[in-house]
């Protein structure tokens, strides 16, 4: 498939994070939706484990520190929401993303790239990250939303060398839902058992949408990852903002003044850098 196509998936990754960060931010507890969501994700690996490739032995090590790694965005994720607006946790989380991928697969493998996606990278970075400031910008939700960053250029990139080494995209995939599922299954289990059945009963369906959406979010951006440079499609992913903005705005009603219309056109025209140069 052309690199088009793979470019399209990492929209659809896009479009599909920010709908289920969506969903955690408004649940009225964000640690039983996370739980619920990974458990949708566990069921799913289950499910298509006996029907895929296993991973390559090489790939292991990898699946192990993106699922710890996992672990950790799992925990700064839910305490940034609880703390932050979404409007601002949000894109300064992802805004980190592209710099700190594009640097870590530098230094660790060797991956460069031209100038002019270089930057792109940029453009997209920046316009993300001034999403972030203004209004509602409180400073320990920025210190976790900046940590938040960290663990999702750690991952990003630790899964893209992984899918990489695997062998199978599905594979990976569903072997790191299993691993990630049942830990945070086997946490609520420990912490929260007296709770599960209750909100299970109440908002069951809503973690079993928003589980299957991260799940083929995260497909789609380990497919590209795969086959093109981790740091244009990490940056291109993080794109996400936009989508994130307008469920900001439309749904959560959270405004989009000048400052947002400014910062996402930035993002849009480091995205067309990305689709034009080579």
């Amino acid at each position: 498939m052309s690199a088009a196509v793979f470019y399209g998936l990492v929209i659809l990754s896009a479009i599909a994070h920010p709908i289920w960060n969506a969903m955690v931010k408004s649940s009225g507890d964000r640690m039983l939706s996370m739980v619920a969501i990974r458990a949708t994700g566990l069921t799913l690996g289950l499910a298509a484990l006996p029907f895929v490739d296993w991973p390559a032995r090489a790939s292991l090590p990898w699946l192990g520190l993106t699922a710890l790694v996992h672990f950790a965005y799992y925990a700064l994720l839910i305490r940034s929401y609880d703390i932050g607006d979404m409007s601002v946790v949000y894109p300064l989380a992802r805004g980190l993303a592209p710099v700190l991928t594009t640097l870590a697969a530098f230094l660790a493998i060797g991956e460069t790239l031209a100038p002019g996606q270089l930057v792109a990278v940029g453009f997209i970075s920046i316009g993300i990250m001034a999403l972030s400031f203004g209004a509602g910008a409180r400073r320990e939700a920025v210190g976790f939303a900046v940590a938040t960053g960290v663990s999702v250029a750690s991952y990003s990139f630790l899964g893209g060398v992984g899918v990489r080494a695997a062998g199978t995209v599905v594979g990976f995939q569903a072997c790191l839902e299993i691993v990630t599922g049942l830990g945070m299954v086997g946490f609520a289990l420990v912490h929260r058992r007296a709770d599960l059945v209750p909100y299970a009963r109440r908002h069951g369906a809503v973690g079993v949408l928003a589980g299957a959406i991260s799940v083929v979010g995260f497909l789609a951006f380990l497919a590209a990852a795969a086959r093109l440079p981790l740091g244009p499609v990490t940056a291109l992913r993080e794109t996400s903002v936009i989508f994130g903005a307008l469920i900001g705005s439309l749904v959560l009603k959270e405004g989009f003044g000048l400052r947002r219309i400014a910062a996402s056109a930035s993002v849009v025209f480091g995205v067309a850098m990305l689709a034009t140069l080579r």
